[in-house]
């Protein structure tokens, strides 16, 4: 493992603090580690700079192991239902091969470090209720970190103490993931304890935070055990995952009982307060009622961005003009209004025009996708939203999807005229709509079967957030149509976290990915279309349907379901053990 170099330079330089609040990561101040844990203050100080390791929507410096909207171990772009313009993805493709290096791991590993460097030194600490919480914080971040691992690499070396660069445990072989998963459980079960209900500072974490993440990791680890029993282990691996999903439900419960967090939805803004829930922002309006951040009590933990911030890449742009497409595939699994698939529902109005299939839909479909022929605004002062009103009308873009995939994603692209690079909309790393969903998925898991009480406290709040009237998902909605109740949750788990980092991690906990990924990646309808006469230019071949094939020759093996080691971590470490089906190559 290689830890040399970062442990070394931990040791023996100084340490980096930050500002009191967690928007700021900047280091402003360096202390020799003998101050450094003199106060209660300067252990907050320290835990500041673990908010800047979370997910994000960008790629940058040090925040390496991606996220739904950009390249990233766990990016949408990796998955089945995203594509990516500009080049094939090699993930999603099933094409990847070991590589040299992996930022994710060496970085993962030296966050890893700080976090227990934190908790080693508190140990000596006399007034330990002066520093609970930058506690709970560093235990609720080596949690998240070693989480990371486990759905990287799945087995992983696990650290607990700050480690001298002789350690033999820096050079011995991996801890077993079951193992990993239940120091990250501990970790997350403390942290909630001693984390505050409420926050003190406006994205800090809370004891809610702490249970939403353990119901996040007993969700994806007890259906990974679920799914991929096998043999002789099949029966461990089943008592294994009742434990997991147990914690999962009771977890994501208690997060609910707390009422403490609600979902997003704002009258004024209607059936669109999904789309305006994602670019709510400070110090500008952005948004029709005028709203900003602190009307959002869904976001449960997220990577905060201030107005003045600069990030590293356009996000309204990269939405908005192509860098990025959505499938046929993720199209068609939104439900019809009536609450039914679109091969079972009588209200589907089918493919014949662009605006078509967007009819009588739930309606996140058309605050996702970017419907043709609509007006719409971004960022530019020529084509923004100025008045907030229907004169906008006169500013605005009329929506054009005859690129790419001729899907076009909506989600993230904010309407407010903004400097390049200068969106402050936050990222959000657990919302509540997520935990409601593993409370359903858990419930479920467990028994085969969930109660309508179950779903209509849980599922159906995310439903009917933006589709007042469509019906409920029920258990006889279920019987008389024909459906499977566990493809319906898994259905709404899909659409409603779309772009946020979570389908080929769902793939692969589910251990479906061998069957989904396959799957030639599509585009819109052509033959027989209104886009057929009106889509002359459309270089790209069709399948036996008339729809555009953007990706083909798609491949997935057994060994994709987990990333290959980095080949220099091997050299330096023989005893990690390469991943199953990696080789050596």
């Amino acid at each position: 493992m290689k830890k040399k170099h970062y442990i070394t330079a931990a040791c023996f330089s100084l340490m980096s603090l930050f500002t009191t609040s967690c928007l700021d990561l900047q280091p402003q101040a360096q202390l020799n580690d003998s101050l450094v844990w003199t106060t209660a203050e300067n252990f907050q100080l320290f835990s500041n700079q673990f908010y800047g390791w979370t997910r994000d929507f960008y790629l940058s410096g040090t925040a390496t192991y991606g996220n739904g909207f950009s390249d990233g171990p766990h990016s949408d772009f990796r998955s089945d239902l995203m594509v990516s313009s500009s080049s094939i993805n090699v993930y999603s493709q099933g094409t990847n091969s070991i590589p040299s290096t992996d930022d994710n791991y060496t970085n993962l590993y030296k966050r890893i470090y700080y976090t227990n460097i934190l908790l080693n030194r508190a140990e000596g600490f006399g007034d330990q209720a002066a520093i609970a919480v930058p506690v709970g914080e560093a235990k609720f971040f080596r949690a998240y970190l070693h989480f990371e691992l486990v759905q990287i690499w799945g087995n992983a070396v696990l650290l607990t103490q700050p480690l001298d660069i002789d350690s033999q445990e820096l050079y011995g072989p991996r801890n077993d993931r079951g193992e990993v998963i239940d120091q990250i459980i501990l970790d997350l079960q403390d942290a909630a304890e001693l984390l505050p209900e409420n926050a003190s500072e406006e994205g800090r974490l809370t004891k809610g935070a702490a249970l939403a993440m353990l119901s996040r990791v007993a969700l994806y680890e007890g259906t990974w055990q679920k799914f991929h029993a096998n043999g002789a282990d099949a029966t461990a691996n089943t008592e294994r995952s009742t434990e997991l999903l147990t914690i999962a439900k009771d977890a994501a419960n208690q997060v609910i009982a707390s009422g403490n967090y609600s979902l997003f939805y704002n009258e004024a803004l209607g059936n669109e307060s999904y789309r305006y829930m994602f670019i709510l922002e400070d110090g500008v309006q952005c948004n029709p009622a005028n709203l900003s951040k602190s009307a959002n009590d869904e976001y449960i933990l997220a990577h905060r961005h201030r107005y003045s911030d600069r990030l590293s890449t356009n996000i309204t742009h990269a939405i908005l003009e192509g860098s990025c497409g959505l499938t046929r595939k993720l199209a068609n699994m939104y439900l019809c209004s009536d609450g039914l698939p679109i091969e079972k529902s009588s209200q589907f109005k089918g493919y014949a025009n662009p605006t078509d299939e967007y009819q009588n839909r739930d309606n996140r479909m058309s605050n996702t996708f970017l419907v043709h022929g609509t007006k719409f605004w971004d960022n530019e002062s020529a084509t923004s939203r100025t008045s907030w009103t229907d004169a906008d009308l006169e500013r605005a873009r009329t929506a054009d999807v005859r690129t790419g995939t001729g899907y076009r994603p909506y989600k993230y692209a904010i309407e407010r005229q903004a400097q390049d690079n200068f969106e402050s909309m936050d990222f959000p790393v657990i919302r509540y709509a997520e935990v409601l969903l593993n409370y359903a998925e858990a419930a479920y898991e467990l028994n085969g079967s969930i109660s309508d009480a179950d779903l209509d406290m849980s599922l159906n709040l995310v439903r009917q957030r933006v589709n007042p009237n469509m019906p409920k998902l029920s258990n006889s909605l279920v019987s008389a149509n024909g459906l499977s109740m566990r493809e319906e949750i898994r259905r709404e788990r899909t659409v409603e976290l779309i772009m946020e980092g979570y389908r080929i991690d769902d793939l692969k906990r589910w251990a479906t990915a061998e069957t989904e990924m396959p799957q030639d990646q599509l585009g819109v309808q052509m033959t027989g279309t209104w886009f057929e006469t009106n889509w002359a230019a459309q270089p790209l071949p069709l399948n036996g349907e008339g729809c555009i094939i953007y990706y083909t020759d798609r491949t997935w093996g057994d060994r994709n379901y987990l990333y290959p080691l980095p080949s220099d971590q091997m050299q330096l470490n023989p005893e990690l053990g390469q991943n199953p089906g990696w080789g050596n190559n």
